[in-house]
């Protein structure tokens, strides 16, 4: 069985009360057990984690040896985080970048993602449901 982890960035702790005309109604705890339904249902074994902290994200990337892949939604980081993008070039593992919203009809800062040329692809704007997909993409990667 393949080991998935899954991140999530700043502020995703609160889902279901931020902004919830852009981000939706669903809490990380809602999301996270579709997360692991749709995971058992391909076959992989998934972590969830969540840090609102740049360096406990790039603690946490760095200790990939145990994950055969990673679905990452880095927040704002994605935006400004040369940091976690070196982190992730560094582990050699396959990463998938998901955003809720769709990043590119937002505000300008928001169209540039830096931690994506380290990344296998990027799947935005389809709300919780983003996740489920990014899982469909790594399970076929790994």
């Amino acid at each position: 069985m393949k080991n998935i982890l899954v991140i999530h960035g700043p502020n995703l702790n609160l889902l279901g009360q931020r902004e919830p005309g852009i981000y939706g109604a669903q809490t990380l705890d809602t999301i996270n057990q579709a997360i692991m339904e749709k995971a058992k249902a391909l076959g992989l074994a998934v972590e969830c984690f969540q840090s609102n902290h740049e360096g406990e994200i790039i603690d946490k990337i760095h200790d990939m040896k145990a994950y055969d892949g990673c679905v990452i939604n880095a927040g704002a980081y994605t935006h400004y985080s040369y940091a976690i993008l070196d982190a992730i070039k560094a582990v050699q593992k396959p990463f998938i970048e998901v955003h809720l919203s769709n990043i590119h009809a937002r505000d300008a800062f928001r169209h540039v993602s830096v931690i994506a040329p380290a990344c296998k692809g990027q799947i935005a704007g389809f709300g919780a449901d983003s996740y489920l997909l990014a899982l469909d993409a790594i399970a076929k990667i790994v």
